[in-house]
């Protein structure tokens, strides 16, 4: 049995996070699933900036988007709903299997409204009903902005899959933001059944204090801090507020551990992956590091449910100079200017090629 198998049958999800028009047509996604145990998939900016790039796969769709006269966005969103819902049919009949659960795949939003609420809102409509699947997630930012059309995107019944989150302070405000749109539906004799994972991104921690960690630290906060929001997310999916939901019919918000590819190339290139096994919770990870670990990685002791030895761990980075708060919120921002610049990116390349392709 293989150590993908293992951690699925433990009871985490594993969601792969990368997505080609090659990976779809080859038969590669169709053989993660059924030889990899993945079970969801997950999109980016930064994913999508690399596929268009890698080779002329997506030319004939950049071609007919420029012919019925889409821009740079649109066309990018006639592409990449049609990837996305290409996976989702691939990973339906786990959704249907789970009952909704699982078998997910993400679409996000444009970065560049990532401090306007209602544009942001309005986005996740639209792409909400062009995807026109149940097993569709819209990435919505953890922001301060993007808090209120989480809340609204749940209300109007969106399944949601909370992005660039870093800490379990920004967990709990997104995992709010959820219930609340939740609370209201029940209120207004909806169904409570709307799903949404939150994203606690992970890599980018030990690669901001790699050169100021403590002796004997070295990759460590990362786990550190999800220890601590681990055992945040366990407190409230137990709490009453949340089990009066659950016995009208809604689902828990699951934890997602993000950005899970080993940074440091002389770390494990398993190291997050082992470290966060747990049940009710999803992985998404690199087609790297999903190969990895289904090659040679290991299933060790799940996730502590008290937070192990992360208040330690976390006094020590203190005690060397570490603001781990305004680190979080540092890194929260500067997550949206990188999804941003590749955004950016991705639309010049797709204006480049809509050029050269009608010339």
């Amino acid at each position: 049995m293989s150590a993908t198998a293992d951690l699925n049958r433990l009871g985490q999800s594993l969601w792969l996070d990368n997505i080609t028009r090659d990976m779809l047509g080859d038969g590669t996604l169709a053989a993660h699933i059924n030889e990899r145990s993945v079970t969801g998939l997950t999109s980016n900016p930064t994913i999508f900036e690399h596929a268009v790039a890698a080779g002329d796969a997506y030319d004939d769709s950049i071609r007919a988007s420029v012919e019925a006269g889409k821009d740079g966005e649109g066309a990018f969103f006639d592409l990449a709903v049609d990837d996305i819902t290409r996976a989702a049919d691939l990973f339906r009949p786990i959704h249907d299997k789970t009952d909704g659960v699982d078998g997910f795949v993400s679409l996000e939003v444009s970065p560049l409204l990532v401090r306007d609420t209602e544009a942001t809102l309005e986005q996740a409509k639209e792409l909400h009903a062009r995807g026109d699947r149940p097993n569709l997630f819209i990435k919505i930012p953890g922001t301060p902005e993007g808090l209120p059309a989480i809340e609204e995107a749940i209300f109007a019944g969106i399944p949601v899959n909370v992005t660039l989150l870093f800490d379990k302070d920004q967990y709990l405000a997104a995992a709010d933001a959820y219930l609340k749109g939740i609370e209201r539906r029940v209120e207004a004799g909806l169904n409570p059944h709307v799903e949404s994972v939150a994203s606690i991104f992970i890599s980018r921690w030990d690669v901001a204090v790699k050169d100021s960690a403590p002796e004997g630290y070295k990759n460590r906060l990362g786990i550190a801090v999800v220890q601590q929001a681990y055992v945040a997310y366990l407190e409230l999916i137990g709490s009453a507020r949340v089990q009066r939901l659950l016995n009208l019919g809604a689902r828990p918000q699951r934890a997602l551990w993000a950005s899970t590819g080993t940074k440091d190339p002389e770390a494990s290139d398993t190291l997050y992956i082992e470290a966060f096994a747990s049940p009710l919770t999803v992985n998404t990870m690199p087609e790297k590091t999903l190969l990895a670990f289904h090659d040679h990685g290991t299933l060790g002791e799940p996730l502590a449910r008290d937070g192990g030895d992360s208040e330690d761990v976390l006094a020590a980075f203190e005690a060397a100079g570490t603001d781990v708060k305004a680190l979080a919120e540092r890194l929260q921002g500067e997550g949206a200017d990188a999804f941003a610049k590749s955004w950016r990116s991705l639309l010049e390349q797709i204006a480049s090629k809509s050029q050269a392709l009608t010339a």
